[in-house]
């Protein structure tokens, strides 16, 4: 992936941006650190960031204007931040602020980080999927604790309607379903 990304023309000023989009649970969070890691070991200065430091439970989506003021200041080549949200105690509130570099390549990761308004600035669209909605509620839960399980159940039911719409999958340049799935 890593070579396909390297070969990517940049559109977010002379970055490449990378979305790593999909359903909760799919496994994008590990797919997009390995990503990021597999840039970096070449040489590649790579950054990452996860909408988790942007969504609530209550605002899964509508928060894009935060991490859109730091893309634009990247693209033209400017160091963004912004505030992220601190999950620690399962429920968010504000955390520490997180300072993005300029790099060659950032790493987006997140439901809707391959929306349609930032698809047209994308170096590439990798989705990262668990086909089965059931595999992947109890792959969230094992990860976020059984308290959280009705929040993402809600969640799936939100996700769904967005992906629908949104159509990011349709867009994709590469879809991967982990191989352990």
């Amino acid at each position: 992936m890593a070579d396909a990304v390297s070969a990517a023309p940049p559109r977010l000023g002379a970055v490449r941006l990378v979305a790593v989009d999909g359903p909760s649970g799919s496994g994008k969070s590990a797919f997009a650190r390995k990503l990021t890691a597999e840039l970096r070991n070449r040489g590649v200065h790579a950054e990452l960031v996860s909408t988790d430091d942007f969504a609530t439970w209550d605002d899964p989506v509508s928060w894009w204007p935060r991490l859109a003021e730091v893309l634009d200041r990247i693209a033209v080549g400017l160091p963004g931040r912004y505030r992220a949200w601190d999950w620690s105690t399962g429920e968010p509130r504000p955390g520490a602020e997180v300072r993005v570099a300029v790099p060659d390549v950032l790493v987006v990761e997140g439901v809707s980080s391959g929306r349609a308004s930032i698809r047209p600035r994308l170096s590439r669209l990798c989705w990262v999927e668990v086909p089965n909605p059931e595999k992947r509620l109890e792959r969230a839960v094992a990860r976020d604790g059984e308290a959280a399980r009705p929040m993402l159940q809600a969640w799936q039911r939100f996700e769904r309607g967005w992906f629908a719409v949104d159509e990011a999958r349709r867009h994709a340049d590469d879809v991967i379903q982990p191989a352990h799935e």
